[in-house]
């Protein structure tokens, strides 16, 4: 069986890590996985925040109302971002690069999980973005998609069985 299909079997999304960091070149190894993305056209609008720092990881974890909080027990975060100025696509572009750095986490025994950022409140008076544009000192036409936290598992959660997949959604040649 080929090796992404067992990565994808053992895909959850982790939110409590242990205190080690992650090694400096595990870290390189992410960038370089981000770095791979595909993009539309090769235009390459992302551009990422790596962040290990545990004050502004404190600071991120309160991004937004509901679902971030874990990012401040996390040892990495990725802040994925575009030059919205570049692409129309820029949306899909960070969405795959976020992918792409969740599985090659996972491949080097880490774990992580996306925190939606794009169309999120901060709170009722700013947006999770605009929050997040702040603290980071992001240009306005810097987009923020979503924010990865990563680290070394503080938790194990088992593989999603075959018989629970969802194989209702899927058609075949036409909807109907």
């Amino acid at each position: 069986m080929s090796d992404m299909i067992e990565l994808l079997r053992k895909r959850r999304s982790i939110r409590k890590f242990t205190p080690e960091k992650v090694a400096p070149e595990t870290v390189e190894l992410l960038i370089e996985a981000l770095l791979r993305a595909p993009s539309s056209r090769s235009i390459n609008p992302w551009e990422f925040v790596v962040v290990d720092d545990s004050e502004l990881l404190s600071k991120l974890s309160r991004s937004k109302e509901h679902g971030s909080e874990f990012l401040k027990n996390a040892p990495l975060a990725i802040v994925v971002c575009a030059d919205s100025t570049k692409s129309d696509v820029w949306v899909e572009d960070c969405s795959i690069a976020s992918i792409i750095v969740q599985m090659a986490a996972l491949s080097m025994g880490l774990g992580s999980c996306w925190v939606q950022i794009r169309n999120r409140r901060h709170d009722a008076g700013r947006s999770a973005e605009e929050y997040i544009r702040e603290l980071l000192g992001l240009p306005e036409h810097i987009k923020v998609e979503s924010i990865i936290g990563i680290g070394h598992p503080g938790e194990k959660k088992r593989a999603v069985p075959a018989k629970d997949l969802q194989y209702e959604n899927v058609k075949r040649n036409r909807y109907a």
